[in-house]
Protein backbone atom coordinates (compact mmCIF):
# COMPACT_ATOMS: atom_id res chain seq x y z
CA UNK A 1 0.00 0.00 0.00
CA UNK A 2 1.60 3.45 -1.38
CA UNK A 3 1.14 5.47 1.30
CA UNK A 4 1.09 3.09 4.90
CA UNK A 5 3.66 2.39 7.11
CA UNK A 6 4.55 0.08 9.66
CA UNK A 7 5.86 -0.34 13.21
CA UNK A 8 6.60 -2.92 14.90
CA UNK A 9 8.50 -2.48 18.33
CA UNK A 10 10.36 -5.43 19.61
CA UNK A 11 11.77 -6.74 22.81
CA UNK A 12 12.99 -10.43 22.69
CA UNK A 13 10.16 -11.62 20.09
CA UNK A 14 12.71 -13.47 18.02
CA UNK A 15 10.18 -16.47 18.84
CA UNK A 16 7.26 -14.49 17.25
CA UNK A 17 8.16 -11.66 14.58
CA UNK A 18 8.64 -14.22 11.79
CA UNK A 19 5.20 -14.98 11.02
CA UNK A 20 4.34 -10.82 11.93
CA UNK A 21 6.97 -9.76 9.04
CA UNK A 22 5.76 -12.48 6.94
CA UNK A 23 2.15 -10.91 6.82
CA UNK A 24 3.47 -7.42 7.26
CA UNK A 25 5.48 -7.36 3.72
CA UNK A 26 2.65 -9.14 1.96
CA UNK A 27 0.25 -5.90 3.01
CA UNK A 28 2.96 -3.55 0.27
CA UNK A 29 3.62 -1.27 3.35
CA UNK A 30 6.81 0.16 4.32
CA UNK A 31 8.27 -1.39 7.86
CA UNK A 32 10.28 -0.30 9.86
CA UNK A 33 11.50 -2.51 13.34
CA UNK A 34 12.42 -0.68 16.05
CA UNK A 35 14.63 -2.98 18.79
CA UNK A 36 14.85 -2.61 21.87
CA UNK A 37 18.03 -3.76 22.77
CA UNK A 38 16.74 -7.18 22.36
CA UNK A 39 19.07 -10.14 23.74
CA UNK A 40 18.09 -13.02 21.99
CA UNK A 41 18.48 -12.64 18.12
CA UNK A 42 15.44 -10.35 17.57
CA UNK A 43 17.41 -7.79 15.56
CA UNK A 44 18.42 -11.04 13.62
CA UNK A 45 15.69 -12.30 12.48
CA UNK A 46 14.10 -9.21 11.26
CA UNK A 47 16.82 -8.02 9.24
CA UNK A 48 15.44 -9.00 5.54
CA UNK A 49 14.57 -7.63 3.02
CA UNK A 50 11.40 -4.81 2.52
CA UNK A 51 12.38 -4.35 6.59
CA UNK A 52 14.38 -1.54 7.83
CA UNK A 53 16.00 -2.08 11.00
CA UNK A 54 16.38 0.48 14.05
CA UNK A 55 18.32 -1.45 16.41
CA UNK A 56 18.52 0.53 19.74
CA UNK A 57 21.43 -0.30 21.94
CA UNK A 58 19.50 0.31 25.15
CA UNK A 59 15.81 -0.07 26.45
CA UNK A 60 14.46 3.46 24.86
CA UNK A 61 10.63 1.91 26.06
CA UNK A 62 7.98 1.62 23.56
CA UNK A 63 6.86 5.35 23.06
CA UNK A 64 9.95 6.33 22.82
CA UNK A 65 10.30 3.51 19.80
CA UNK A 66 7.08 4.40 18.35
CA UNK A 67 8.68 7.77 18.23
CA UNK A 68 11.63 6.72 16.31
CA UNK A 69 9.31 4.53 14.01
CA UNK A 70 7.40 7.85 13.42
CA UNK A 71 10.71 9.74 12.60
CA UNK A 72 11.61 6.90 10.28
CA UNK A 73 8.63 7.10 8.12
CA UNK A 74 7.02 9.90 5.75
CA UNK A 75 4.11 7.84 5.87
CA UNK A 76 0.70 9.55 6.06
CA UNK A 77 -1.52 6.34 8.09
CA UNK A 78 1.26 4.33 9.86
CA UNK A 79 0.07 0.97 11.61
CA UNK A 80 1.11 -0.19 14.82
CA UNK A 81 1.69 -3.30 14.89
CA UNK A 82 2.66 -5.84 18.12
CA UNK A 83 5.36 -8.37 16.92
CA UNK A 84 3.24 -11.40 18.03
CA UNK A 85 0.21 -10.09 15.78
CA UNK A 86 -0.25 -11.45 12.36
CA UNK A 87 -2.28 -9.57 9.77
CA UNK A 88 -4.34 -11.16 8.24
CA UNK A 89 -7.05 -8.91 6.07
CA UNK A 90 -6.05 -5.99 3.74
CA UNK A 91 -4.94 -2.48 5.69
CA UNK A 92 -7.49 -0.86 3.46
CA UNK A 93 -10.20 -0.76 5.91
CA UNK A 94 -8.19 0.98 8.58
CA UNK A 95 -6.91 3.79 6.01
CA UNK A 96 -10.80 4.46 5.01
CA UNK A 97 -11.81 4.70 8.67
CA UNK A 98 -8.76 6.69 9.02
CA UNK A 99 -10.29 9.28 6.34
CA UNK A 100 -13.70 10.09 8.40
CA UNK A 101 -14.82 13.01 9.56
CA UNK A 102 -12.24 13.93 12.73
CA UNK A 103 -10.38 10.70 13.41
CA UNK A 104 -7.46 10.15 14.97
CA UNK A 105 -6.76 6.92 13.39
CA UNK A 106 -9.03 3.20 13.54
CA UNK A 107 -8.08 -0.25 14.91
CA UNK A 108 -9.59 -3.37 13.76
CA UNK A 109 -10.41 -6.89 15.07
CA UNK A 110 -7.92 -8.81 17.05
CA UNK A 111 -8.22 -12.22 17.72
CA UNK A 112 -6.46 -15.18 19.63
CA UNK A 113 -4.58 -18.09 19.10
CA UNK A 114 -7.81 -19.59 19.86
CA UNK A 115 -10.13 -17.87 17.17
CA UNK A 116 -11.67 -15.98 19.74
CA UNK A 117 -12.55 -11.82 19.74
CA UNK A 118 -9.64 -10.81 22.28
CA UNK A 119 -13.42 -8.93 24.07
CA UNK A 120 -11.85 -6.66 27.13
CA UNK A 121 -8.62 -6.08 25.75
CA UNK A 122 -9.01 -4.60 21.72
CA UNK A 123 -10.69 -1.27 22.83
CA UNK A 124 -12.12 0.00 26.35
CA UNK A 125 -12.89 3.19 27.78
CA UNK A 126 -10.51 6.10 29.00
CA UNK A 127 -10.00 4.81 32.25
CA UNK A 128 -11.69 7.21 35.00
CA UNK A 129 -10.30 7.04 39.38
CA UNK A 130 -12.72 4.59 40.03
CA UNK A 131 -12.10 2.09 36.84
CA UNK A 132 -8.49 2.32 38.30
CA UNK A 133 -9.13 2.32 42.19
CA UNK A 134 -11.31 -0.88 41.15
CA UNK A 135 -8.56 -2.43 39.46
CA UNK A 136 -6.10 -1.48 41.97
CA UNK A 137 -8.69 -3.13 44.82
CA UNK A 138 -8.48 -6.44 42.87
CA UNK A 139 -13.01 -5.59 43.18
CA UNK A 140 -12.95 -5.93 38.78
CA UNK A 141 -11.05 -8.73 38.88
CA UNK A 142 -13.25 -10.91 41.69
CA UNK A 143 -16.11 -9.40 39.92
CA UNK A 144 -15.83 -8.99 36.63
CA UNK A 145 -19.06 -8.83 34.98
CA UNK A 146 -19.52 -5.58 37.86
CA UNK A 147 -21.28 -2.33 35.26
CA UNK A 148 -18.26 -0.27 35.96
CA UNK A 149 -15.70 -2.94 34.79
CA UNK A 150 -18.30 -4.02 32.30
CA UNK A 151 -18.54 -0.72 30.36
CA UNK A 152 -14.97 -0.12 30.92
CA UNK A 153 -13.90 -3.36 28.83
CA UNK A 154 -16.30 -2.95 26.18
CA UNK A 155 -18.29 -6.45 27.02
CA UNK A 156 -21.24 -4.92 25.57
CA UNK A 157 -20.13 -3.60 22.35
CA UNK A 158 -21.44 -4.47 18.71
CA UNK A 159 -18.36 -5.79 17.31
CA UNK A 160 -19.90 -6.09 14.06
CA UNK A 161 -19.93 -2.75 13.10
CA UNK A 162 -17.37 -0.15 12.49
CA UNK A 163 -18.20 2.69 15.30
CA UNK A 164 -16.28 5.50 17.24
CA UNK A 165 -14.22 3.72 20.64
CA UNK A 166 -12.11 5.82 23.41
CA UNK A 167 -9.36 4.05 23.74
CA UNK A 168 -8.08 1.25 20.61
CA UNK A 169 -5.21 -1.38 21.85
CA UNK A 170 -1.73 -0.39 20.38
CA UNK A 171 -1.37 -3.70 19.20
CA UNK A 172 -2.81 -3.18 15.87
CA UNK A 173 -3.96 0.59 15.68
CA UNK A 174 -3.23 2.80 12.81
CA UNK A 175 -2.77 6.37 13.41
CA UNK A 176 -2.66 9.47 10.90
CA UNK A 177 0.83 10.88 11.03
CA UNK A 178 -0.45 14.53 11.27
CA UNK A 179 -2.52 13.69 14.65
CA UNK A 180 1.18 12.47 15.90
CA UNK A 181 3.07 15.28 14.86
CA UNK A 182 0.10 17.64 16.43
CA UNK A 183 0.33 15.78 19.84
CA UNK A 184 4.02 15.65 19.52
CA UNK A 185 4.48 12.02 19.42
CA UNK A 186 4.03 9.32 22.78
CA UNK A 187 4.58 10.39 25.88
CA UNK A 188 8.00 8.87 26.81
CA UNK A 189 7.83 9.33 30.28
CA UNK A 190 5.37 5.88 30.21
CA UNK A 191 8.70 3.65 30.32
CA UNK A 192 9.30 1.19 29.13
CA UNK A 193 5.84 -0.10 28.93
CA UNK A 194 2.32 0.26 30.10
CA UNK A 195 -0.58 3.13 29.36
CA UNK A 196 1.53 5.08 26.83
CA UNK A 197 -1.14 4.67 24.07
CA UNK A 198 -4.01 5.24 26.86
CA UNK A 199 -2.42 8.69 27.38
CA UNK A 200 -2.02 9.29 23.70
CA UNK A 201 -5.88 8.43 22.61
CA UNK A 202 -6.78 10.43 25.57
CA UNK A 203 -4.65 13.21 24.34
CA UNK A 204 -6.08 13.05 20.77
CA UNK A 205 -9.96 13.15 22.33
CA UNK A 206 -9.15 16.18 24.22
CA UNK A 207 -8.03 17.83 21.18
CA UNK A 208 -11.55 16.69 20.11
CA UNK A 209 -10.39 13.79 17.64
CA UNK A 210 -12.10 10.20 17.53
CA UNK A 211 -10.79 6.77 17.49
CA UNK A 212 -12.75 4.13 15.06
CA UNK A 213 -13.12 0.29 15.28
CA UNK A 214 -14.08 -1.62 12.46
CA UNK A 215 -14.16 -5.00 12.10
CA UNK A 216 -13.18 -5.23 8.20
CA UNK A 217 -9.48 -5.38 9.55
CA UNK A 218 -8.76 -8.26 11.49
CA UNK A 219 -4.86 -9.48 12.76
CA UNK A 220 -4.27 -12.80 14.91
CA UNK A 221 -2.77 -11.87 18.40
CA UNK A 222 -1.36 -14.19 20.52
CA UNK A 223 -0.57 -11.57 23.78
CA UNK A 224 1.91 -10.34 26.47
CA UNK A 225 4.61 -12.55 25.20
CA UNK A 226 7.19 -9.76 26.14
CA UNK A 227 5.55 -9.18 29.35
CA UNK A 228 7.31 -12.33 30.26
CA UNK A 229 10.38 -11.70 30.01
CA UNK A 230 10.47 -9.23 33.23
CA UNK A 231 10.40 -10.35 36.86
CA UNK A 232 7.47 -10.20 39.24
CA UNK A 233 9.26 -6.50 40.56
CA UNK A 234 9.24 -5.24 37.05
CA UNK A 235 6.12 -6.42 36.26
CA UNK A 236 4.43 -4.49 39.39
CA UNK A 237 6.90 -1.04 39.08
CA UNK A 238 6.07 -0.61 35.22
CA UNK A 239 2.32 -1.39 35.74
CA UNK A 240 1.55 0.35 39.11
CA UNK A 241 4.53 3.40 38.24
CA UNK A 242 2.40 4.08 34.93
CA UNK A 243 -0.68 3.67 35.82
CA UNK A 244 -0.22 6.41 38.89
CA UNK A 245 1.23 8.78 36.39
CA UNK A 246 -1.25 8.30 33.80
CA UNK A 247 -3.75 9.21 37.36
CA UNK A 248 -1.66 12.13 38.00
CA UNK A 249 -1.31 13.90 34.50
CA UNK A 250 -5.22 13.23 33.79
CA UNK A 251 -7.26 13.03 36.97
CA UNK A 252 -8.43 16.01 39.34
CA UNK A 253 -6.41 15.76 42.67
CA UNK A 254 -8.65 14.30 44.58
CA UNK A 255 -9.38 11.54 41.12
CA UNK A 256 -5.26 10.98 41.14
CA UNK A 257 -5.23 10.65 45.50
CA UNK A 258 -7.71 7.76 45.51
CA UNK A 259 -5.96 5.88 43.18
CA UNK A 260 -2.96 6.22 44.81
CA UNK A 261 -4.84 5.05 48.52
CA UNK A 262 -6.30 1.95 46.59
CA UNK A 263 -2.63 1.56 44.70
CA UNK A 264 -1.82 1.26 48.54
CA UNK A 265 -4.52 -0.31 50.30
CA UNK A 266 -4.82 -3.28 47.26
CA UNK A 267 -0.80 -3.82 47.44
CA UNK A 268 -1.03 -4.32 51.20
CA UNK A 269 -4.18 -6.70 50.55
CA UNK A 270 -1.64 -8.85 48.02
CA UNK A 271 1.06 -8.59 50.33
CA UNK A 272 -1.18 -10.68 52.61
CA UNK A 273 -3.00 -12.91 50.15
CA UNK A 274 -0.01 -14.51 48.52
CA UNK A 275 2.48 -14.64 51.16
CA UNK A 276 -0.43 -16.78 52.86
CA UNK A 277 -0.82 -18.94 49.61
CA UNK A 278 2.90 -18.85 48.66
CA UNK A 279 5.44 -18.37 51.71
CA UNK A 280 7.98 -16.01 50.09
CA UNK A 281 9.69 -12.87 50.85
CA UNK A 282 9.26 -11.89 47.39
CA UNK A 283 5.83 -10.09 47.37
CA UNK A 284 6.72 -8.31 50.57
CA UNK A 285 9.52 -7.05 48.41
CA UNK A 286 8.12 -6.08 45.53
CA UNK A 287 4.41 -5.23 46.51
CA UNK A 288 6.44 -2.81 49.14
CA UNK A 289 8.22 -0.79 46.48
CA UNK A 290 4.90 0.15 45.10
CA UNK A 291 3.32 0.94 48.35
CA UNK A 292 6.29 3.68 47.87
CA UNK A 293 5.80 4.88 44.59
CA UNK A 294 2.14 5.15 45.54
CA UNK A 295 3.29 7.04 48.45
CA UNK A 296 5.01 9.37 46.41
CA UNK A 297 2.57 10.18 43.86
CA UNK A 298 -0.22 10.90 46.45
CA UNK A 299 2.18 13.65 48.21
CA UNK A 300 2.83 15.32 44.71
CA UNK A 301 6.56 13.65 43.85
CA UNK A 302 5.39 11.22 40.57
CA UNK A 303 7.19 13.78 38.12
CA UNK A 304 10.41 12.74 40.05
CA UNK A 305 9.95 9.07 39.29
CA UNK A 306 12.33 7.13 37.01
CA UNK A 307 10.49 3.64 37.15
CA UNK A 308 14.16 2.10 36.90
CA UNK A 309 15.43 3.58 39.01
CA UNK A 310 12.96 1.50 41.90
CA UNK A 311 14.00 -2.06 40.81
Amino acid sequence: MVDVGIIIVTYNSAAVIGPCLDAAVATGAEIVVVDNASSDGTARVAARPGVRLIANATNRGFAAAVNQGFSALKRNYVLLLNPDAVVRTSLRPLCEACDLPGAAGACGQLVGPDGKLQVGFLVRKFPTATVLALEALLLNRLWRGNPINAAYRGFELDYTSRQVVDQPAGAFLMIRRRVWEQLGGFDERFWPLWFEDVDFCRRAADRGYCWYYTPDAVAKHRGAHSIFELTLEMRLIYWYGNLLRYSAKHFRPWGMRAVCLAVVTGSLLRVVIESAVRPSSRPVVAYGKVVRLGSRFFFGRGDAVRLGADL
